[in-house]
C-alpha cells in the first residue's frame, strides 16, 4: 500500500473499469434535461413536424448570410474582444437607444454573449450569492429554474393568473428579505403575454423597495401583435442601474444557431458580468458578430414585415388548433400558442407523446414551464413556413 509523504495511508485504488460515482450530490441532480430539446429528438425519431422547439424552418435574411461569408473570407476567425467586437457593441448602443429609449456606453455597459442563454446565466452568477432567492414568475421558459439553481440561488415561484395577469398581493408576498433578483420575460415564452408599462412599474417598485436586481429577457421584443408595444423595465425610473436587459439576434433575425446575444447593464453590474462571461465562454463567434452588425443596419421595414409575417402564422396555427379541438387564445407577442388540452383526457406528457407518434406533430408538455402544474397545457410554436403550419394543422385535424 502506497503512503503519502506525511505517512498517512492512501485509500486502495479501485479496480480498472469500476464506475465512478460522486460521493456527494451535484447541483445537476436537482433538475432534468431540457424537455423542449427532448421533444425535438422525438420529432426526428418519428419524422414529425417540429412545433416544439422555437426555431424557424425558413432562411434568415440574405444580407446576414452574405455578411457572415464576407467575414469568413476576410479571415475574421480569431477571438474578438472578450465582451464583444467594438463595431457590434457600437451598433447595439445605437439600436437600443433608438428602439428602447435607453442609453448604454458600449465600452463599459454592453456585453456580447453566446446567446441569451449565456447572458442569463452570467447575469445570475454576477449578482447572486448562494442562498439568495430569485423570483421566477410562472409559467416560465424552462431554463430559468435550472439557471437559478446552478447559480446557487433558491427559486421562489409566483404564478400569473389564468389570464396571465399579475395578482399584486401574491407577488408582494413572494418578495422576502432573501430576495435578490427577479427574472422577467416579455414578450413571454410560453404564454405570449406582453407585460404592460403599468405591470412593469409595479414590479419596478417592488425591486426598488427590496433593493433587488431585475434580469429581463427581451428576445422577442420585435414580435408583437394587435398594437402591443414593448416596454423595457430598465427604461423606467430608478431601474437602469438595477436591471440586466438581455437580448439576442436568434429570434428577430432567424439565426438561432448563431448563438449571439447580449446583456445591457450599468457599469458596476457589467464589470462583474464580464468577468463571469470571460470564464464561461471567453466570447461569441467572431465572424458571426461581424454579420450581426449588418442585422442591426436593416431598415425599419424589416421589423414591420417580421411582425406581419408572424401575425399571419399565428392565425394559421390558432385556427388549426381550434378546429382540432384545442382551447387557446391568440398570443400578444412572441411566436408560441399555449393551449389547454383538458378536453382530450390525457396529461401533457402522455398527450405530447401521442401527438408525435400518432399525429406526427411535436409540441412541448406544459409542465416543463411550471414548478408544479401545467399538466393540462401544451406549447406549440408557429416559427415555421406557412406550408409547414398548414400541414401540421391538417395532421392535427385527424385527431
Amino acid at each position: 500500500m502506497k503512503t503519502a509523504r506525511s505517512g498517512t495511508r492512501l485509500p486502495a485504488r479501485k479496480a480498472a473499469g469500476t464506475p465512478y460515482f460522486p460521493a456527494r450530490p451535484s447541483r445537476a441532480d436537482s433538475f432534468t434535461e431540457s424537455v423542449i430539446r427532448e421533444m425535438t429528438r422525438l420529432a426526428l425519431q418519428h419524422n414529425a413536424i417540429n412545433l416544439a422547439q422555437g426555431f424557424p424552418d425558413f432562411p434568415c435574411p440574405p444580407e446576414l448570410k452574405m455578411a457572415a461569408c464576407d467575414a469568413l473570407h476576410a479571415d475574421i476567425n480569431q477571438y474578438a474582444i472578450t465582451w464583444g467586437a467594438k463595431d457590434l457593441r457600437d451598433a447595439l448602443a445605437r439600436r437600443v437607444k433608438q428602439y428602447n429609449g435607453m442609453a448604454y456606453d458600449p465600452e463599459t455597459e454592453i456585453t456580447v454573449t453566446c446567446g441569451s442563454t449565456e447572458a442569463m446565466m452570467a447575469g445570475l452568477l454576477a449578482t447572486i450569492r448562494p442562498g439568495d432567492e430569485v423570483i421566477v414568475p410562472e409559467p416560465f421558459y424552462e431554463n430559468y429554474g435550472p439557471d437559478t439553481q446552478i447559480s446557487g440561488a433558491v427559486p421562489r415561484y409566483v404564478r400569473l393568473g389564468e389570464d396571465f395577469a399579475i395578482d399584486e398581493e401574491a407577488w408582494k408576498a413572494a418578495f422576502t428579505k432573501k430576495s435578490r433578483a427577479i427574472i422577467i420575460n416579455t414578450p413571454n415564452n410560453p404564454t405570449g403575454k406582453v407585460f404592460s408599462r403599468s405591470e412593469l412599474s409595479f414590479i419596478a417598485d417592488l425591486c426598488i423597495d427590496h433593493n433587488m436586481v431585475a434580469i429581463t429577457d427581451e428576445i422577442y421584443e420585435h414580435i408583437l401583435y394587435d398594437g402591443k408595444r414593448h416596454v423595457s423595465i430598465a427604461a423606467l425610473p430608478g431601474m437602469r442601474d438595477r436591471t440586466i436587459t438581455i437580448g439576442s439576434f436568434s429570434k428577430t433575425y432567424s439565426v438561432t444557431g448563431w448563438r449571439v446575444g447580449y446583456a445591457l447593464a450599468g457599469r458596476e453590474i457589467t464589470s462583474r458580468l464580464r468577468k463571469i462571461h470571460d470564464f464561461l465562454t471567453v466570447g461569441a463567434p467572431a465572424p458571426l458578430q461581424h454579420a450581426c452588425v449588418t442585422a442591426l443596419e436593416l431598415p425599419e421595414s424589416y421589423y414591420r414585415e417580421l411582425a406581419r409575417d408572424y401575425d399571419r402564422k399565428r392565425k394559421i396555427l390558432y385556427n388549426g388548433l381550434k378546429k382540432a379541438g384545442f382551447s387557446c387564445e391568440l398570443p400578444e407577442g412572441a411566436y408560441y400558442i399555449f393551449s389547454d388540452i383538458a378536453g382530450f383526457g390525457m396529461d401533457d406528457v402522455t398527450f405530447a407523446r401521442h401527438l408525435v407518434e400518432k399525429a406526427g406533430v411535436a409540441a412541448v408538455p406544459g409542465s416543463s414551464f411550471f414548478h408544479e402544474g401545467g399538466k393540462t397545457k401544451l406549447r406549440f410554436t408557429f416559427s415555421k413556413k406557412d406550408e409547414t403550419l398548414l400541414e401540421a394543422c391538417r395532421r392535427l385535424s385527424q385527431l
